[in-house]
């Protein structure tokens, strides 16, 4: 059955936020409280959408850092725009460059999975070409907080204990940057307590300086460079001067009357995009876990296909096109029956992470996505800088017959997505969610949830979530319904109870009613973030 996303039938265990004249939607509350301060300054959504991603780097470095990869979808001016900010393989990391150091697969941590960060770059991109606002008043809020201290918030100080214990292991002193920066006192910051880091300022106040040159051309070039080379690294300051985000035509598919929109590879948003094809060839069951299990099963069949065509859209074996074809949709919709499946990839016609969402009185809306991939990345921090280099250079594979195995200069399969939802050519907003191989399915969840489930944004996060992992293996977060898991079950899903709420994803939503003229949102309760409303 088909809801108006803005009809809200269902109540929450929390209330919709509403505002009128902009709204910005993220994990962290002082980060979406900058957000709106620049708003407030005379900034759009694009202004606030930067100073709010510089400001996590700062406030949520357990998910996001300077060295982390960025993409977003920008509507203004009645059209939807997407970047693509992800950096590729340094021109050194050849698989022959792996195997020498003696690795038969790209470790998660230290050095060798280190790619090109593009962070800096989407910001400065963004600023360039929508932002109303100087680039440097931008990113004062994230410079006054790195260099004042922020008080630490529970979630962000869990992931951060997690790391430490992770990053300890090591023997050789790789990490202890690491922990100059980030346990400075010995020990991670303890909620409330105040963790500040002048490396921090000094970096982002140079990228506010430079519009993010020093970090690619100049000094902050130089010193990522000299580390790689005295720790063994493959990152070059040619890798990083060469780099330019790309501006990208977003895709999408129509579900239920609503264009659901992602970017194109070497994301996976197109796997929640496939997801929601075959689902829609589907005839809905009338039942909650009947629908459960078809959602379950197209995700399954989609993950298939992303994991086995997804990756830089030069390399890929079939295009986007095909993909999406409602031809290919209805034949994969036939292999779901009453039992969960073994799901193997299709053969078409050939022919760590944060989210934040924000929006204007003047109808521009971002989603915007940034990420150092697991946690702090690869536990690689550049002395002195606040610099925590990525690792998305683990998601290569070394099989040379693999669609994403790595080669010098490329960009990996990305599991960080944004996403948008238009209706007959008009914005109704941003959507997203951060968390891993969790994200795509997480689209699933969010769209399903407010279009055929009736539920209102705040209602759809509150929802208990499902996790695919693999085969017929599906977790499950504590308080799901006991009799959906026990359906689950007697259709042969192998179904496991998950009490750690934060391996199910941290999402936000902005909707704007038309109608009223005003914005509703809705806000992760798994995170300590907030929908500031002006």
């Amino acid at each position: 059955m088909h809801h108006d996303l803005l009809h809200y039938p269902h109540s929450s265990r929390r209330t919709i936020t509403c505002g009128r004249r902009g709204m910005i939607a993220t994990s962290q509350t002082l980060a979406a409280q900058v957000g709106l301060d620049i708003l407030k300054q005379g900034g759009n959504a694009i202004d606030a959408a930067i100073a709010t991603a510089a400001t996590l780097t700062v406030v949520e470095p357990t998910s996001n850092g300077i060295g982390g990869d960025a993409f977003a979808l920008i509507w203004t001016k009645s059209h939807l725009y997407g970047l693509n900010a992800s950096g590729p393989s340094p021109q050194a990391m050849t698989m022959e460059a792996i195997r020498s150091r003696g690795h038969q697969e790209i470790p998660l941590h230290g050095w060798l999975p280190v790619t090109v960060p593009g962070a800096p770059a989407a910001w400065a991109a963004l600023s360039r070409r929508f932002g109303r606002l100087p680039f440097k008043q931008l990113l004062i809020p994230a410079i006054d907080i790195a260099r004042d201290g922020f008080a630490v918030t529970p979630t962000v100080q869990q992931l951060w204990q997690a790391a430490a214990s992770r990053y300890r292991k090591d023997k050789g002193g790789l990490f202890r940057p690491w922990f100059d920066t980030f346990c400075p006192a010995g020990s991670p910051p303890d909620v409330g307590a105040l963790w500040r880091s002048k490396g921090h300022a000094h970096t982002l106040q140079a990228i506010a300086d430079s519009d993010a040159r020093d970090f690619y051309e100049g000094d902050l070039a130089a010193r990522m460079e000299q580390h790689a080379l005295d720790q063994g690294g493959l990152l070059r300051r040619s890798d990083l001067a060469s780099f330019q985000p790309e501006w990208v035509d977003p895709i999408h598919v129509n579900y239920r009357g609503y264009d659901i929109w992602e970017l194109p590879p070497n994301g996976s948003g197109m796997i929640a995009l496939m997801a929601l094809n075959i689902l829609k060839e589907l005839e809905p069951a009338k039942d909650a876990a009947a629908r459960l299990h078809q959602r379950i099963e197209a995700t399954k069949l989609a993950y298939a296909d992303g994991l086995h065509y997804l990756t830089e859209p030069g390399n890929m074996r079939v295009s986007p096109e095909q993909l999406l074809s409602p031809e290919y949709a209805r034949a994969r919709s036939h292999q779901i029956g009453t039992r969960a499946i073994l799901p193997a990839p299709g053969q078409p016609a050939q022919g760590g992470t944060v989210y934040l969402a924000t929006a204007d009185e003047e109808g521009n809306m971002v989603s915007f996505i940034q990420s150092n991939f697991h946690g702090f990345g690869s536990g690689i921090v550049v002395p002195g800088t606040g610099i925590s280099l990525q690792n998305r250079g683990s998601g290569f594979s070394l099989n040379p017959g693999h669609v994403n195995c790595l080669q010098p200069g490329k960009r990996p399969y990305h599991t960080i997505i944004p996403g948008f939802i238009t209706h007959q050519g008009h914005a109704v907003g941003p959507f997203g969610m951060m968390g891993g191989y969790m994200q795509p399915q997480g689209h699933v969840q969010l769209i399903t949830g407010m279009l055929d489930d009736g539920l209102n944004p705040q209602a759809v996060l509150d929802a208990p979530r499902w996790k695919w992992t693999s085969a017929r293996h599906v977790e499950v977060e504590a308080g799901f319904p006991p009799q959906l898991l026990e359906s689950l079950q007697q259709q042969g899903h192998k179904v496991t109870i998950n009490a750690d709420s934060l391996t199910f994803g941290r999402g936000q939503i902005i909707l704007r009613d038309t109608t009223h003229g005003t914005l509703l949102a809705g806000t992760e309760p798994r995170a300590d973030g907030t929908a500031a409303a002006w």
